[in-house]
């Protein structure tokens, strides 16, 4: 991969967002992307541009402009009505490559962890995968001797080594600057209704070739859990509650706050909880108005997950967990005796 020399860097502008949509639905991170985006673009002085990919998808606009997209560019074609690698990657790489964003963010959602990767190999510019926070400064961020500081670069921020160290990287020599973005770490705007964003329709044309697959079956999982991201309420509970059997004391708590209950990665390896409910770097990343951190330690993967609560209530038997770090209220004792009586307690005060 060669680097591009300032007259072909210069070319590129503007800030572009990949607008996930599944079955003419748009998925949250989508309305996410488009809020931060819009954000790096005000620092750029440019706008955002959503990327709008699928089969009859053309209703979808006006949602992403009311969110704060300036511009749409819809690519719809019958090929695109179910996600497949091949056609979605010629469709964005297509689009890439016709308008030349400087700045190009992906969801890390299931379909943009394969998406992003594919697009950026074929654009030729790096990925920086799983970002927590996105900035827009010089690179190096200290100056070094010998090193050309550049300015305006996208400064992308990850966990790495397992969460132990936060890494900063950039791409000053190629364009687009790509991430995937974790869903639920970036604010979306104020919904605006009567925002209107300017259209453009484009088709690169899509041949089937050799990379196409066929989706034959779509096997949609009936789920009854409901998504924590969206709780104002979690009661969280880690390997410190002992057994599935004991998550019946955080489900009682949680139904007299009217929340519901989450948990720590160390739960679901355990198979007391489904995966959906786990909260962390491997898990989903969650803003509560309130969150109870019942017998978790406070490891640094899920204090990523969770430490945006607006209140951290902790409850560990252990005065030095980590997890008494980052809680607003902390409750060193058994949760056996405390959950139930917090729970006895609330009963009263909500009757």
């Amino acid at each position: 991969m060669g680097a591009m020399n300032a007259e072909e860097l210069a070319q590129y502008k503007g800030v572009f967002v990949f607008a996930q949509q599944v079955d003419n639905v748009l998925s949250n991170i989508s309305f996410e992307l488009v809020g931060e985006g819009k954000r790096l673009a005000q620092k750029l002085d440019t706008q955002v541009t959503a990327v709008l990919i699928g089969s009859g998808v053309a209703g979808l606009v006006d949602e992403l402009a009311a969110y704060g997209a300036d511009r749409v560019i819809v690519v719809d074609d019958k090929e695109l009505e179910v996600y497949r690698t091949e056609p979605y990657a010629h469709a964005l790489a297509s689009v890439i490559n016709e308008y030349k964003p400087e700045i190009m963010l992906v969801g890390a959602t299931a379909i943009g962890r394969d998406l992003g990767p594919t697009v950026s190999a074929r654009v030729a510019t790096g990925l920086t995968a799983d970002c927590t926070l996105l900035e827009i400064g010089d690179f190096p961020v200290t100056p070094m001797p010998g090193k050309e500081q550049k300015p305006n670069q996208l400064l992308m921020t990850r966990p790495a080594f397992g969460g132990n160290t936060i890494a900063t990287i950039a791409c000053p020599d190629n364009r687009p600057q790509m991430a995937t973005v974790r869903p639920g770490v970036m604010q979306k705007l104020e919904k605006n209704p009567g925002a209107k964003a300017e259209v453009i329709n484009y088709n690169p044309g899509f041949t089937r070739n050799n990379k196409y697959t066929d989706v034959l079956e779509v096997v949609k999982e009936v789920s009854n859990i409901k998504d924590i991201m969206d709780a104002k309420i979690l009661v969280s509970g880690g390997r410190g509650v002992g057994s599935a059997e004991n998550f019946k004391m955080l489900e009682e708590l949680a139904e007299v706050l009217g929340g519901q209950v989450s948990c720590s990665r160390a739960v679901v390896d355990s198979g007391w909880l489904p995966r959906d409910l786990q909260v962390g770097q491997t898990g989903k990343t969650v803003r509560p108005t309130v969150y109870f951190a019942i017998g978790i330690s406070g490891a640094i993967q899920h204090v990523a997950g969770m430490e945006e609560s607006d209140i951290i209530i902790a409850i560990n038997k252990d005065a030095d967990a980590p997890i008494f770090d980052v809680a607003d209220y902390g409750i060193v004792g058994d949760l056996n005796k405390i959950v139930p009586a917090l729970t006895e307690q609330l009963k009263k005060e909500v009757k």
